[in-house]
C-alpha cells in the first residue's frame, strides 16, 4: 500500500467487495480529483469476501479499467509469518481448518484460487523483504513515470538453498576458489576483509568483471528503455556466504555512483550456517 501512496494513488485497506465498483463509481463522476486507486481485500472480509470476483466482472462490463494483483507465499513462510506476529488467521476458527493454521492457510488457497486465475500480475514474497517487494511491486504495477530512477538489486545467494524466485538475470561465480574449504575463512562471510581479499585475488575475476560490467553497462539501458523499473541481479554460488556476496558488494560499489540508478544489494543466504560436507 506505501508504494501505491507514494505514487498518489487512492488507498483503501480492507475494504468489502460490494463497495469496490461503488468507490470507482464514485471517483467518475465530474469533479472527483481521484486518478489511481488501490484497494485491498482479503478473506478478513469474510463472507463479503466471496462477492469479489462479480464486482470484477461488474467492473468488466461497466468498463471500468483495472489490474489484479495477486500475492502469495509458500505454507512454510504464512506459517512463520503468523508465528512471528502472534495473529490469528482469518479462517483459523472455520470448521474446514480444525484451528490449525496450516489447514486455514488451504482453506485460503482454496478460496482465493479463482481470483490467482483471472490475476494480472501475481507476486511471490516468500524471500522478499518489505523494500525488496516495494521495488517489485513498483515494476509490475505503476506506470514507468511514477518510478523516476531504475532500481537495481544485486542479490547473493546460494544454490543450494535455491535461485531467488524475483531475479531477472542469474550469475553463476562458483568457478571462483571457495573460501569455504579454507578452515579460518569458512565461518567468515564475503562482508569480512580475509574473505573479500582471498575472492579478489582469485585467478580470473579480473577477467570476469572484464566481460561482466560491460555486459551489464549494455543490458540496464535496454530495460529501463521497455519500461522496467526494478531489476533484480542473482550473484549465486554454493552455499551464498562468500564468493557472492564479495561480488555482489563489488558490483554495487561500482553502479552506486551512477545517477541514473538507485541501487541496493542483499545477501539472502550470508546469514545461514556454514554448508558441512
Amino acid at each position: 500500500m506505501a508504494t501505491f501512496e507514494d505514487a498518489g494513488y487512492f488507498c483503501v485497506d480492507n475494504l468489502p467487495p460490494e463497495m469496490i465498483a461503488g468507490l470507482a463509481e464514485l471517483f467518475q463522476h465530474e469533479g472527483s480529483k481521484v486518478e489511481r486507486a488501490a484497494v485491498v481485500s482479503d478473506v478478513r472480509g469474510g463472507a463479503y469476501f466471496e462477492g469479489l470476483i462479480a464486482v470484477l466482472d461488474e467492473l468488466d462490463q461497466r468498463g471500468i479499467p483495472h489490474r489484479l494483483l495477486y500475492l502469495e507465499a509458500s505454507e512454510d513462510v504464512l506459517v512463520n509469518r503468523y508465528k512471528e506476529t502472534r495473529r490469528r488467521h482469518p479462517l483459523a476458527e472455520g470448521a474446514a481448518s480444525g484451528g490449525s493454521v496450516a489447514s486455514a492457510i488451504g482453506a485460503e488457497w482454496d478460496l482465493l484460487r479463482p481470483l490467482r486465475d483471472r490475476a494480472d500480475v501475481c507476486i511471490d514474497t516468500s524471500e522478499l523483504s518489505a523494500s525488496r517487494l516495494r521495488k517489485v511491486v513498483a515494476d509490475k504495477m505503476l506506470p514507468r513515470g511514477k518510478i523516476g530512477k531504475l532500481a537495481v538489486t544485486f542479490i547473493s545467494y546460494g544454490f543450494k538453498h535455491g535461485t531467488p524466485r524475483d531475479a531477472d538475470l542469474l550469475f553463476d561465480v562458483r568457478f571462483l576458489p571457495n573460501p569455504h574449504y579454507e578452515a579460518e575463512l569458512r565461518d567468515l562471510t564475503g562482508l569480512d576483509a580475509p574473505v573479500r581479499e582471498y575472492v579478489e585475488a582469485s585467478d580470473g575475476i579480473d577477467d570476469f568483471f572484464d566481460r561482466l560490467t560491460p555486459l551489464l553497462d549494455y543490458l540496464l539501458p535496454q530495460y529501463e528503455r521497455e519500461g522496467k523499473a526494478h531489476l533484480a541481479v542473482g550473484i549465486g554460488c554454493t552455499g551464498g556466504r562468500h564468493r557472492s556476496v564479495v561480488i555482489a558488494e563489488r558490483l554495487a560499489r561500482e553502479y552506486r555512483d551512477r545517477d541514473d540508478l538507485l541501487v541496493d544489494v542483499v545477501h539472502r543466504d550470508a546469514g545461514k550456517p556454514p554448508l558441512r560436507a
